[in-house]
C-alpha cells in the first residue's frame, strides 16, 4: 500500500540525521579585499628580496596571509558604526569610559589602563613589578613579554608542563603550569625574589594550547599563599574559555562569557592586546586590582603610551575595541572562530602532515623538526619551512622555533627550544573555507617535496626580537 503524503513526512521525519552536520561562520561578506595570486618566479625573488624572513615581505605580494591574528580581523558593521562616535577630546573621552566599563563587566578587573597593545601593558607591569635579580615564571615564554621582564632586570623561568614541549602530546590542557615546579622555584629563590606568576591563556609558543580552570585556580592559590601575584596573559582568553567549555568536566553548559569572568577571577590583573580576541585593528590595555599598582601604572603610561584616558589609541579606536569585546565573547562567534581552525588542523592530520596537537585555538602549527630531519637548529628548519611555504602558494606564515627563541641575555648563544614550529595564524572573520583548503593542499605539497629541502643561515642579526627584522640566506 502506497504511503499517503503526510505518511512519507513522517517517515522522512524519523530518519536519521548524518553523523555530522555542516557548519557556516555566523555572519555574511559585506566588503571585500582584491587578493592576487603572483607567479612561482615572483615569489622566489621576493623571498631573496625579503631575506626569507616572511615579516619582510610586502603585503601585496602575499595571497593568503596567515602571519599573525594580530590586528589582522575584520570588524563587524557594529564596530565600523562605533568609529563613527569616537571622541577625539585629548582626555576624558567617553569611548575610554565605555570601554573602561565592558572591560569590567566582562573581565572583571577594578581598574584600567588603555595602552596602544598588548606590548604596552607588558611594559608597564614589568616596570612596576619587576627588579633586577627578580624571577618571574611562566607558563611558556612569550617573546615580547620575556624581553620586557629581560629589561627590568628579571629572569624568565618556564614551569609549564613538560607535555607541552612535545608536539605529539595529544593533552586536553597542555598550558597548564605544573605546579611542583612552580613550588619549587618558589622554595629555591624565595617567594621576596618573584614579584609575579605570569600566564599565558592560550599558550601561544606551545601551539595555542588551554589552561585549565582547576590548573589555574591552583596556581592562585599557591601564589596567593606566597604573596606572589598572578598576571594573566589575556591575548586569547575567550578562546580559552572556549576550550574549558568544550573539555573541562562541570562547564559544558557555562557560556564562554560566565567562564571567561571565572577565569580572570583567579589573577591580580592582565596584559591585552585587544588585537586578537577583542577583534581590532589596533588597542591594548593592562588592567589590575591593586589600588597602588594602578596608581603607578596611569602616571607610567603618560610616559610611555599617552594620557591615561587614550593609552596610545584614538577614541574610536576605543570604541571599536569596547564592541569587540562584546562580540567576542558570544558563543556562536568562538564556535565559528576556533572552528576554522580545527578544520585546517584536521585536513592536515588526516594527511599525515606532522603537526602540534591538540590542534590550537588561534592557529594550526607545523613541526618542523619532523618536516626536516636532515636539518639541525642552527640551519633553522623553521624559517625554512615558512619560506618554502610562501614559495609554494604565496601563503605567509612565521616561524616559532630558535629564531624566536633568541639567544641567551648572559651566554649570547642560541636558545634550542624543544619546538622548532611554524604558525598557520588564523585571522578572525576574513578567510573562508576555500582558503583553508588551499593554505592544506600548499602544506602538503611542501611535505611532500620535503627531502629536497636544505637550510638558511643568518646573514643580519638585530639586537632584540630578532626573529621580526633577521635576515638569511640558503645555505
Amino acid at each position: 500500500m502506497a504511503k499517503t503524503p503526510a505518511a512519507a513526512r513522517d517517515a522522512a521525519a524519523l530518519a536519521p540525521f548524518p553523523t555530522r552536520r555542516s557548519w557556516a561562520e555566523p555572519w555574511k561578506v559585506k566588503v571585500v579585499e582584491p587578493l592576487r595570486m603572483t607567479t612561482r618566479k615572483a615569489r622566489e625573488k621576493a623571498n631573496i628580496d625579503a631575506g626569507f624572513n616572511t615579516f619582510l615581505l610586502r603585503s601585496a605580494d602575499v595571497y593568503i596571509d596567515l602571519l599573525t591574528d594580530s590586528g589582522t580581523s575584520a570588524m563587524s558593521d557594529g564596530q565600523w558604526a562605533g568609529m563613527m562616535l569616537g571622541d577625539e577630546a585629548y582626555a576624558g573621552s567617553r569611548n575610554f569610559y565605555n570601554l573602561e566599563a565592558t572591560i569590567q563587566k566582562y573581565y572583571g578587573y577594578t581598574y584600567v589602563v588603555p595602552t596602544h597593545q598588548g606590548r604596552g601593558a607588558e611594559n608597564l607591569i614589568s616596570q612596576i613589578l619587576v627588579k633586577p635579580g627578580m624571577y618571574v615564571p611562566g607558563n611558556m615564554y612569550f617573546t615580547t613579554t620575556r624581553l620586557h621582564q629581560e629589561l627590568a632586570g628579571g629572569t624568565f623561568v618556564d614551569v609549564i608542563v613538560k607535555e607541552a614541549h612535545d608536539p605529539a602530546a595529544d593533552l586536553p590542557f597542555k598550558g597548564n603550569v605544573d605546579l611542583d615546579a612552580f613550588a619549587a622555584l618558589i622554595r629555591k629563590v624565595g617567594a621576596k625574589k618573584i614579584p609575579y606568576i605570569t600566564i599565558g591563556a592560550t599558550v601561544n609558543m606551545a601551539g595555542g594550547q588551554p589552561i585549565s580552570m582547576a590548573n589555574i585556580k591552583a596556581v592562585h592559590a599557591l601564589a596567593k599563599t606566597h604573596g606572589i601575584k598572578v598576571i594573566l596573559d589575556a591575548t586569547r582568553a575567550v578562546e580559552n574559555a572556549w576550550f574549558i567549555q568544550q573539555r573541562e568536566p562541570g562547564y559544558a553548559r557555562k557560556s564562554v562569557a560566565t567562564i571567561l569572568r571565572e577565569f580572570c577571577g583567579y589573577s591580580d590583573g592582565c596584559t591585552m592586546s585587544g588585537k586578537k580576541d577583542a577583534l581590532v585593528n589596533i588597542g591594548g590595555w593592562l588592567a589590575v586590582n591593586d589600588r597602588d599598582v594602578y596608581e603607578e601604572a596611569s602616571n607610567l603610561v603618560v610616559v610611555y603610551e599617552g594620557l591615561h584616558t587614550y593609552g596610545g589609541m584614538a577614541g574610536r579606536d576605543m570604541e571599536a575595541m569596547a564592541r569587540g569585546i562584546v562580540e567576542s565573547v558570544q558563543d556562536d562567534h568562538m564556535r565559528a572562530r576556533i572552528g576554522q581552525v580545527q578544520y585546517l588542523g584536521q585536513k592536515l592530520i588526516d594527511w599525515g602532515v606532522p603537526i602540534v596537537r591538540p590542534v590550537g585555538g588561534h592557529a594550526v602549527y607545523l613541526d618542523a623538526k619532523a618536516f626536516y630531519p636532515q636539518l639541525t637548529q642552527d640551519q633553522f628548519p623553521a624559517q625554512t619551512l615558512a619560506a618554502e611555504l610562501y614559495e609554494d602558494s604565496g601563503v605567509r606564515a612565521m616561524e616559532r622555533g630558535v629564531v624566536s627563541a633568541g639567544r641567551d641575555a648572559k651566554t649570547g648563544k642560541h636558545r634550542y627550544p624543544k619546538l622548532e614550529l611554524v604558525r598557520l595564524t588564523i585571522p578572525r572573520r576574513v578567510y573562508t573555507q576555500a582558503h583553508m583548503d588551499v593554505t592544506a593542499e600548499s602544506v602538503l605539497a611542501v611535505w611532500q617535496q620535503r627531502a629536497r629541502v636544505r637550510g638558511l643561515t643568518m646573514v643580519y642579526e638585530p639586537k632584540y626580537l630578532r626573529f621580526f627584522q633577521a635576515r638569511f640566506e640558503r645555505l
